[in-house]
């Protein structure tokens, strides 16, 4: 990335990704996209926030919550050429996740708020039923009817969590645990098929990452690159982005996922 940073947010797929917020010695509202090659920076976001919470796409991406100095409720949507503010969350919080896309998305967890869900219609948000168990730092998958939860920790002090929840867009269902508890992770991916990579044991950081296959978790042979916690991540299971976060110090470094039985082609040119 043009600016290394931790506690980011992100959107978009593994070629066209999108990183937004975050702290590097203080707040930070830079947003950067990725077209699979290099990072671009683009407009920033109007307010400078860490520890948000971001879904969508590249083009229509949503950055909702996160902390500076402050709780914050504030929303940004961006059209692919600038952010624009939007209606608040009900709660203020930082740590939480997200999924869906710009005009059906859902924002989940998080600090003071650990299990409040709040559904988004490209609008306005409202509050839908809440999770079972929930946690700040958490990571999510999927969509705004099909959602997953996992990881995060928990009061009373840092208390990690490998909790897994599924949400069906009227009720969260406690499903089968990560096999690595840890919070400040990323997240990509459906709900039927995830990818969790990252986090932190407090300490360390750690790069561990783990497929859902919509049962269990199975943990994958080979970790991030760069074992890093509270680190931005985009993309599907079988091609996932991870971005930023916090080595420590901070990081800039960027590393595409491809995943297991995925066919991989190669051109060789002989004489």
């Amino acid at each position: 990335m043009n600016t290394a940073r931790r506690a980011l947010a992100g959107a978009g797929t593994q070629t066209a990704g999108l990183g937004f917020g975050g702290y590097a010695g203080a707040t930070s509202s830079s947003s950067e996209s990725y077209n699979g090659t290099s990072w671009t920076a683009t407009p920033s976001l109007n307010t400078a926030r860490q520890l948000l919470g971001g879904f969508g796409t590249q083009t229509a991406a949503v950055a909702m919550g996160g902390e500076s100095g402050p709780l914050l409720s504030s929303t940004e949507k961006y059209n692919g050429s600038a952010w624009t503010s939007s209606g608040n969350l009900n709660t203020a919080r930082g740590r939480l996740a997200g999924a869906g896309i710009q005009t059906a998305g859902l924002a989940f967890g998080g600090y003071n708020s650990v299990t409040a869900t709040e559904s988004f219609n490209g609008t306005s948000w409202t509050t839908v039923t809440s999770m079972n168990t929930g946690g700040k730092g958490l990571a999510g998958a999927g969509i705004q009817t099909a959602a997953l939860g996992f990881g995060g920790y928990l009061a009373p002090g840092v208390t990690l969590s490998a909790v897994t929840e599924s949400y069906n867009g009227s009720s969260w269902t406690s499903v089968n645990s990560m096999n690595t508890a840890r919070y400040g992770l990323a997240g990509a991916g459906t709900q039927a098929s995830a990818l969790a990579f990252g986090g932190t044991f407090d300490p360390p950081v750690v790069g561990n990452t783990e497929l859902w296959n919509g049962t269990s978790w199975t943990s994958n042979p080979t970790g991030l690159a760069t074992a890093r916690a509270t680190l931005g991540g985009a993309g599907t299971q079988a091609a996932g982005l991870a971005f930023g976060g916090s080595t420590p110090p901070v990081t800039a470094a960027t590393e595409e996922f491809t995943g297991p039985g995925v066919a991989q082609t190669k051109t060789i040119t002989t004489s």
